[in-house]
C-alpha cells in the first residue's frame, strides 16, 4: 500500500508563522516544527516556493521565511490614479496602501504586487513602496505610435497606464507616425528606465472604422476567436453527444416550453412553463440549457471557458464564452427542436410560497422563440401568439408580479432605471441613442430567473455543496454616510443608525415621480457595494436574500456552468462531489470568476461610451434637457434625458448657482 505523504496546506504553514514567537524562519525549521518528515521536504519546499509565487510567504535575507505582516509586508492588486500614484488592496483585507508614483518601480495598473510599508499617517492611508510584482496584468498594451529619432515610442491609450512603451526600430512592424497598435511589453524597466516592446499589430488610424473598438478588444485582453483546438473539440462534443441523452434524463417535450429573449439573442439560456395544480397552486418550469452535458470537467472547452469566465457584449459584437456550435446552436434552446436542459419544477401556492422545488436532467422542445417585445404585445392584448401560449404568458405575469410583491416586502430592492442603447450603421458609426424601458415581460422573465437562482442557493447550502455563490454585502458606511448628507438636503430624513434595505425602499418610493427620482435613484445605486463570487454563503443585500447564486446562464456564464455540474452530480444523480472540487481550487474558481466579470463589464461600458461621444460630438452646440446624477467639489454630473449620456458640467463653466 503506498505510504499517505503529510505535507502541510498553505493554510497551515500561515497559521504556524503567524502564531510563531520567531522571526522569520528557514524552511528546515518550519519543517521540524510542523512535523514534515525528512523524506516528505521537497515535497514541502515546493509548497512555500508556491506561496512565495503568490506573495502568500516572502523571504527575507538569510533564506528566511515570513508571513507578509510580519515583515511589514502588505501582497495585493494595484489600483493606478489618474495622476499616477497608487493604492494596494490587501489580499487579507484591511486599509489600501498608498503608494506614490515614484515609489511604484515597474508596477502597472491591475498587477499583483508586494509592498513595503513605509509608514502610517495619522488619519491616512498606510504609505508604501513595491519591492515586488507577482503577477503581471499587462503583457501588451494598446496606444498611439510615435517616432522618436530611431526609435518609436507608444503612447497607451489607458490613461492608467502612465508609462510610454520604448520601441526600437526593428520591432515597429512598420508602423506610420499616429498609427494605433498592440505592443508586447518585453522589459518593464524598473525606477527611471522605462518599459521597451515590439509592435505586434497594426490597427490602423484612429479614424478608421472599428479601430475604436479593436482598441478596447486588445485594451482588456479579450479573445477574438477560439484555438482551433478548441473548437475541434466543441464539434466533436456535439456529434458525440447529441443524440446521447446520458442517465436519468426524463422526456418532458411534452410541455409547453417557450423562451423570451431580446430579439436580436443568438444563445437562449433560458425556458418556462407553468401549468396550473388541483389546489390552485402552480407548477413552474424554468429549464436552463444542459452545457453541462456538452462541456465535461477540464476537457479543452471547459478550460478555455473557465478562462474566459464570461461572454462579453461590446457595442457591436458578442464575444461569447462558448465556440457558436454550442452556445447557438447544440445548447440553445431554439424552437421546434429537442434539446437537453436542467430543469427546476417549482410548486408555488396563490399567495407566491414555494411549497416544493425539484432538479431535473430533461430533454424538453420549446414551442416559440419571443422577443420581450412580442410577450409583452400579449400581456397588452395587442398580440395573440394561440390560446396556449397566451394563457400561459399571463399566468406567469400574474405570478411574477405577486412573487415581486413578495420580494419588496423582504426588502429586496429594485431600481428600474433605463438604459440607453446605442444603435449603429453599417459601419459602426452611431445613428441613434435609444433609451430602452422595463416592460412587464422583462420583470416576468426575471421574477422567474432570481427564483431559480435562490432556490438553487438554497439547496446548495443544506447539502453543504462546493458552489459559487452570488454575494452583495451591505453598502460601506462612508457611503452610506454620503447618502445620508444628500437625502437631507433634498428634504429626505432618515432614521439613525444603519440604514436597512427597507428605510431604501421608503426613500425609493418617497422620491417616485419627482424631479430628483433620477438622482436619489442613481446615487442610491452607486453607493451598494460589487457584487462577487464566493465559496461563502454571505447572503445578498440587495436582493434582501438568505442565500443567492447564479444558475440561469450556463452558456454565458461560467459560475453557473459550475453550479449544473454540482447540482447535477448530486441531487440527480446522488453522487458526492469529486474531492478536488473542494478546497482551496474552489477559491481561486470564485476570485477569477469575479476578475472576468469586472473585465467584461468595464469593456462593455468602454465600447458603448465610445460611442456615445462620437455621437454627441454631431451635437456639439445642441441643447438638451438632463438630470443631476451627481455631485462633486469639481462640478455636477447630468445625464440627458433623451439619449442617456452622462457628462461633466465642470464648476469653471457654471455660470450660475
Amino acid at each position: 500500500m503506498p505510504r499517505k505523504v503529510k505535507i502541510p496546506s498553505e493554510d497551515a504553514v500561515l497559521d504556524y508563522l503567524r502564531h510563531s514567537r520567531r522571526g522569520p524562519i528557514k524552511a528546515k525549521e518550519i519543517a521540524k516544527g510542523m512535523d514534515v518528515a525528512p523524506r516528505d521536504f521537497r515535497d514541502f519546499r515546493l509548497v512555500l516556493r508556491g506561496m512565495l509565487e503568490r506573495g502568500r510567504l516572502y523571504r527575507v535575507k538569510g533564506q528566511r521565511y515570513a508571513v507578509p505582516e510580519k515583515a511589514n509586508l502588505v501582497a495585493g492588486r494595484l489600483a493606478i490614479t489618474q495622476k499616477g500614484d497608487g493604492f494596494v488592496a490587501p489580499d487579507t483585507g484591511g486599509q489600501d496602501v498608498f503608494v506614490p508614483g515614484l515609489s511604484l518601480e515597474s508596477a502597472m495598473d491591475g498587477d499583483q504586487v508586494v509592498v513595503r510599508v513605509e509608514g502610517r499617517p495619522r488619519g491616512r492611508s498606510p504609505v508604501g513602496r513595491v519591492i515586488k510584482v507577482l503577477d503581471r496584468a499587462h503583457e501588451t498594451v494598446v496606444g498611439t505610435f510615435r517616432r522618436s529619432g530611431s526609435f518609436g515610442v507608444v503612447h497607451p491609450r489607458n490613461r492608467r497606464i502612465s508609462r510610454e512603451i520604448l520601441v526600437a526600430q526593428g520591432d515597429q512592424a512598420k508602423a506610420s507616425e499616429g498609427d494605433v497598435v498592440v505592443a508586447r511589453i518585453t522589459t518593464f524597466g524598473s525606477g527611471k528606465m522605462g518599459p521597451t516592446g515590439r509592435i505586434e499589430t497594426v490597427l490602423g488610424k484612429s479614424s478608421d472604422p472599428g479601430v475604436d473598438i479593436l482598441s478596447v478588444i486588445h485594451d482588456y485582453g479579450l479573445p477574438l476567436a477560439f484555438p482551433d483546438s478548441v473548437v475541434s473539440a466543441a464539434r466533436d462534443a456535439v456529434s458525440q453527444r447529441r443524440k446521447d441523452p446520458g442517465e436519468l434524463r426524463t422526456d418532458r417535450r411534452d410541455l409547453h416550453v417557450f423562451t423570451i429573449d431580446p430579439a436580436d439573442a443568438k444563445d437562449h439560456d433560458d425556458g418556462l412553463s407553468i401549468r396550473p395544480l388541483e389546489d390552485e397552486s402552480w407548477e413552474v418550469g424554468i429549464h436552463i440549457a444542459d452545457v453541462s452535458h456538452f462541456v465535461r470537467p477540464d476537457d479543452e472547452v471547459d478550460l478555455e471557458a473557465f478562462k474566459r469566465g464570461t461572454s462579453v457584449y461590446l457595442v457591436d459584437r458578442v464575444i461569447p464564452m462558448l465556440p457558436h456550435e454550442l452556445s447557438t446552436d447544440a445548447c440553445s434552446l431554439l424552437p421546434d427542436t429537442d434539446r437537453f436542459a436542467v430543469s427546476v419544477f417549482v410548486t408555488v401556492d396563490p399567495v407566491g410560497r414555494v411549497r416544493e422545488a425539484r432538479f431535473e436532467r430533461t430533454e424538453i422542445r420549446s414551442r416559440h422563440k419571443l422577443s420581450y417585445e412580442e410577450a409583452q404585445a400579449v400581456l397588452d392584448n395587442k398580440k395573440s401568439i394561440d390560446r396556449q401560449t397566451d394563457e400561459a404568458l399571463r399566468a406567469l405575469a400574474a405570478l411574477a408580479e405577486i412573487l415581486r410583491e413578495r420580494r419588496k416586502d423582504r426588502g429586496s430592492l429594485d431600481f428600474d432605471l433605463p438604459e440607453g442603447r446605442v444603435l449603429l450603421g453599417e459601419k459602426g458609426e452611431p445613428v441613434s441613442i435609444r433609451v430602452v424601458e422595463r416592460l412587464e415581460s422583462h420583470r416576468l422573465v426575471e421574477a422567474f430567473m432570481l427564483l431559480a437562482n435562490e432556490i438553487a442557493a438554497r439547496e446548495a447550502a443544506q447539502k453543504r455543496l462546493p458552489i459559487l455563490y452570488r454575494v452583495h454585502e451591505p453598502p460601506p458606511t462612508d457611503k452610506m454616510r454620503d447618502l445620508r448628507t444628500l437625502l437631507g438636503r433634498l428634504s429626505h430624513r432618515v432614521s439613525k443608525g444603519n440604514i436597512s434595505q427597507k428605510d431604501l425602499q421608503a426613500i425609493l418610493k418617497q422620491v417616485e415621480g419627482r424631479p430628483e427620482e433620477k438622482l436619489v435613484s442613481t446615487v442610491i445605486l452607486r453607493s451598494m457595494s460589487r457584487a462577487r463570487y464566493d465559496v461563502r454563503n454571505l447572503g445578498h443585500y440587495g436582493l434582501a436574500s438568505d442565500g443567492y447564486t447564479h444558475f440561469t446562464s450556463p452558456i454565458r456564464r461560467y459560475p453557473d456552468l459550475w453550479l449544473h455540474r454540482v447540482l447535477v452530480q448530486t441531487l440527480v444523480e446522488g453522487h458526492a462531489v469529486p474531492e478536488h472540487w473542494e478546497g482551496p481550487g474552489l477559491k481561486d474558481r470564485a476570485e477569477r470568476c469575479s476578475v472576468r466579470e469586472r473585465v467584461a463589464e468595464a469593456a462593455e461600458r468602454e465600447s458603448v461610451d465610445l460611442k456615445k461621444v462620437e455621437y454627441m460630438e454631431r451635437h456639439l452646440g445642441d441643447d438638451f434637457f438632463g438630470t443631476v446624477s451627481g455631485v462633486t467639489s469639481f462640478g455636477i454630473f447630468v445625464l440627458l434625458d433623451d439619449v442617456f449620456v452622462e457628462g461633466l458640467v465642470h464648476v469653471n463653466s457654471m455660470n450660475d448657482d
